[in-house]
């Protein structure tokens, strides 16, 4: 058997004559006419099978049926009122779609969003690490935003600051002549990946490709541990790994660039200020 509905309406009608303990109060704070309200009582009573007030001299008393009913509707209709509320806040919330490289994303974007989220709790930021090479012709289909890393001098959007690669490996590692080089790098599109390649190879350093992941903390793991040397950015070096510099070729430098979608909504606009801003500044003036 299928339980009766109950009508919001209808539970409405109840609390106010429960409240008021009477008809005619409930009448008037409902700007219905007493017989409407009745109509809507005897309903409500019909559906439960249950009596839920007993006419007094007073006015109307909760029965017993009445007061255990008291407690549910007005939890249903408190929750009736919290999911409207929720769904019209998120019919005004504006979401940015941003893509930027893991690094980044895990060291220098963190504390910008943080600080935009304190002025803008109305726009939620959706986040996407990875490799960016990609990325910029995504822009407006997958993407509002992306920050991409370029062969320092080269790519499009808005230069945010230069960057040196540089060879990194845990405190205790040391370059051994004649030694292969255990080498942990990222998968294929990935710049320092070719880099480190093509530095090696011309300057004639045997190498082997010892580790490979999408993420700056495993490959930073593995290098902490003194299994391979790794190459990241001078800016974003991770604490547990120091700059190699003897015995290993010289890389290239990359720009970070800002990419962003044409016709851009302005709650976009607002984080690629934001973020333009924030990243173009000295390190110091980024991290907490």
């Amino acid at each position: 058997m299928t339980a009766p509905l109950l009508d919001p309406d209808l539970l409405k009608v109840f609390l106010a004559v429960a409240e008021h303990r009477s008809f005619t109060r409930a009448a008037a704070t409902l700007n219905r006419t007493q017989s409407a309200v009745s109509v809507q009582i005897r309903r409500l009573e019909e559906r439960l099978g249950a009596k839920l007030f007993q006419r007094t001299r007073a006015g109307a008393a909760l029965t017993a049926a009445g007061q255990e009913l008291l407690v549910y509707a007005r939890r249903l209709l408190d929750l009736n009122a919290e999911a409207v509320d929720a769904l019209r806040a998120r019919k005004h919330e504006a979401v940015v779609r941003l893509g930027v490289m893991d690094d980044y994303g895990t060291i220098v974007v963190p504390p910008l969003l943080a600080r935009f989220a304190k002025v803008h709790p109305e726009i939620r930021v959706e986040v996407e690490t990875g490799l960016t090479a990609t990325m910029p012709a995504r822009l407006g289909e997958a993407y509002d935003l992306v920050i991409a890393m370029h062969p320092e001098g080269h790519g499009d959007g808005e230069l945010l600051r230069r960057e040196q690669a540089v060879w990194a490996a845990a405190t205790s590692y040391s370059v051994r002549p004649h030694d292969t080089l255990a080498v942990a790098l990222y998968p294929p599109g990935c710049l320092f990946r070719q880099w480190a390649a093509d530095a090696l190879e011309a300057a004639g350093l045997p190498w082997r490709l010892a580790f490979v992941s999408r993420t700056l903390t495993a490959v930073e793991a593995i290098a902490a541990q003194g299994l391979a040397i790794t190459v990241v950015k001078a800016g974003t070096l991770p604490p547990r790994l120091h700059i190699l510099s003897d015995g290993l070729p010289p890389l290239p430098g990359a720009d970070i660039r800002l990419h962003r979608a044409r016709k851009l909504p302005r709650p976009a606009a607002l984080l690629a200020d934001h973020l333009q801003l924030g990243i173009s500044q000295p390190a110091s003036h980024i991290l907490p």
